[in-house]
């Protein structure tokens, strides 16, 4: 195979179409392409353990939206079955954490599900994926900053106590209200998040420890409490479903978004010591905390006030304060400031190394990939990225947008889930190489040598018999006819391959497209409720089919080999991810007209920015697709030429 056959098969110069750039898939093993393309840029420092994984994932996590959605809620959705809300609402973020686990031990690299679909799926997808979490992380960076004031007022005594520098003021005329130190906290975490990944983590671990503390100060005193009153919250004729499953099923939904978080853990696979054994591990434990803190304090607060008597506004402060101990308000508003805190660093890591990965890949200017060689993080990135937060949270009042931050987390939690089938399934059999490499392609070790199987029969001076001959020629006979029946039966497999192949590739677009229907048709609530019971019908249909079939179908065997192996594997493929996509599109479906118009409005800008941007700077732009074993072949040849 040489170069012009590679090309006419890759994404070279010839056949350069918005199609094949859409379509195209970057190399797993980023770092090795990197060094054999001349790129010497400097990478993160790995210096994380385990114990900084867990405290960036909870604290991330959990933040003050607890404090206030248990009151919310209990009073309209699920009464004292609130803690069975929480339990599912894990269940089904542990879907996504299982498919994140698998994923972030094969491809350790910053750029998180971004990179994740970039390798999978396409460039396309994973622009789109990283495009929808820069919106995330801005929005809810200020967000947390704006919600961080009133609660460090309640500190000096209300918000008109607060010193006028960082009081909030309305520019006359504008009706504009600026937030002097939301902006300033945002300001304080960029400056802590250049300092260090080591430093940003230890202050993570901080304030998160403080949190979770605070937290266990409402478990253990608040169920002393409600022993004491005998759990009254319990005691209704209305029962332990006051309003029914649907109900319950409906505040899972809603607190699931307080399981968002535990992918920022993702974002800092390239930092970690050992990320085949300390990302899962850190993945799975975070999650786990989080759901038993949420679960308890559910139990505690639902059993010390009825459900219907619950404050909406501060529901947990209340409930404690109605049992004669106003004085934990302190305690408790510590711990909401500390949990606004850890998930303002939360919010503010990850963008940064999401920048860092997308210019790494040529989709936006390399300014963003530059990394400080005494902190080893992206400074400048950093920089930029929290003075722009900043602004947002000084100039704006950003909770009207608050729903457009869960659009991002959706999207890459459904695009992770799918990218675990296509590993599965279709891992990507060709790589690119970088034009650097085209030269090696013809080399003679990469290229079938027919004439390796002829033999060459010397009969010097008649030193050989004819009955020599004879039976020389007669062995000669018997390997063509043993090769001839060998690449046969290779043939045969690649076929039956390639046929195994299209069937898984287009079964896992036909379980894309059956979740789709049927989520959607669920949602809508406008429609006939016969039309709806027909799309209903059919997308369950496709869906139902399109799954037996993946679970009949043999997985690739190449998957072993893709990627960093001796990482964790998810479970119960191909039911766990499809799962995950159908929960996580019920949810996208379900965030409404609004929170859509203005995400459509984003991403059509992404779009253009890609197509006129991203799409001719790729670092993919001139690659040439080779299958896997040549290109191991090629970097080994590289290798040695080098030497």
């Amino acid at each position: 195979m040489g170069v012009a056959d590679m090309q006419s098969n890759g994404n070279g110069n010839e056949g350069f179409s918005f199609r094949s750039c859409v379509f195209r898939r970057k190399q797993v093993d980023s770092l090795r392409v990197s060094s054999h393309s001349g790129d010497q840029t400097q990478q993160l420092a790995r210096i994380l353990s385990v114990v900084d994984i867990i405290a960036i994932g909870v604290g991330a996590t959990i933040g003050a939206g607890v404090y206030i959605l248990v009151g919310t809620v209990a009073r309209e959705q699920t009464g004292p079955a609130l803690t069975v809300s929480f339990f599912i609402a894990g269940i089904a973020a542990a879907l996504s954490a299982f498919c994140y686990a698998e994923l972030v031990c094969r491809c350790p690299s910053a750029g998180s599900a971004y990179h994740y679909t970039y390798i999978c799926i396409g460039e396309g997808a994973a622009w789109l994926v990283g495009w929808a979490l820069i919106l995330e992380y801005t929005i809810g960076g200020s967000a947390i900053a704006r919600g961080l004031t009133p609660n460090l007022a309640l500190f000096f005594g209300g918000q008109d106590n607060l010193p006028s520098y960082l009081a909030r003021h309305s520019i006359p005329g504008l009706g504009i209200v600026v937030d002097p130190c939301a902006a300033v906290l945002i300001l304080v975490v960029t400056l802590l998040l250049c300092i260090g990944i080591k430093e940003s983590s230890f202050a993570q671990t901080v304030v998160t420890t403080v949190n979770v503390f605070g937290m266990l100060f409402i478990i253990i005193v608040g169920g002393y409490l409600a022993f004491k009153t005998e759990w009254i919250g319990y005691e209704l004729p209305s029962g332990y479903f006051p309003f029914g499953v649907n109900g319950m099923l409906a505040g899972s939904a809603v607190v699931f978004f307080s399981f968002i978080g535990f992918d920022v853990v993702a974002s800092t696979a390239e930092e970690v010591k050992n990320p085949q054994r300390d990302l899962p591990l850190g993945i799975g434990i975070a999650l786990s905390i989080c759901c038993i803190l949420y679960m308890l304090v559910s139990v505690v607060i639902v059993g010390l006030v009825p459900y219907y008597a619950l404050d909406p506004d501060t529901p947990i402060s209340s409930a404690f304060a109605s049992h004669g101990m106003q004085w934990a308000v302190y305690i408790i508003t510590t711990g909401a400031v500390t949990a606004l805190c850890a998930s303002l660093m939360g919010s503010l890591l990850p963008q940064p190394r999401m920048f860092m990965a997308m210019a790494r890949d040529g989709l936006l200017p390399s300014f963003f990939s530059d990394i400080s060689a005494r902190t080893q993080v992206p400074v400048k990135s950093t920089v930029i990225i929290g003075i722009l937060a900043a602004a947002l949270a000084f100039f704006m009042d950003v909770s009207q947008l608050a729903g457009m931050v869960s659009v991002g987390t959706l999207l890459a939690f459904t695009s992770v889930a799918v990218s675990v089938l296509v590993l599965r399934y279709v891992p990507p059999n060709e790589v690119p190489l970088q034009p650097s490499l085209l030269q090696l392609i013809d080399s003679p070790s990469l290229q079938f040598n027919n004439d390796s199987q002829e033999i060459a029969y010397q009969n010097p001076k008649g030193s050989l018999s004819n009955y020599d001959l004879s039976q020389h020629l007669l062995d000669n006979i018997g390997t063509s006819i043993g090769c001839m029946l060998l690449r046969k039966h290779m043939a045969q497999g690649e076929q039956n391959e390639q046929k195994r192949r299209k069937i898984a590739a287009w079964n896992i677009a036909l379980v894309c497209i059956g979740v789709f229907v049927l989520a959607s048709a669920a949602s809508v609530e406008n429609i006939p409720s016969i039309l709806r019971f027909t799309l209903c019908t059919v997308g369950g249909a496709i869906l139902l089919c399109s799954l037996i079939v993946l679970a009949c179908l043999a997985q690739d065997n190449a998957r072993h080999s893709f990627g960093h192996s001796g990482g964790f594997v998810c479970p119960f493929v191909p039911f766990l991810p499809v799962a995950c996509i159908l929960v996580n599109t019920y949810l996208l479906v379900n965030l409404g007209a609004g929170t859509w118009f203005r995400v459509s409005i984003w991403l059509l800008i992404g779009a253009l920015v890609y197509l006129f941007y991203g799409r001719t700077h790729s670092s993919l732009k001139n690659a040439v697709y080779v299958p896997t074993a040549h290109a191991d072949e090629i970097y080994r040849t590289s290798s040695d030429l080098q030497a």
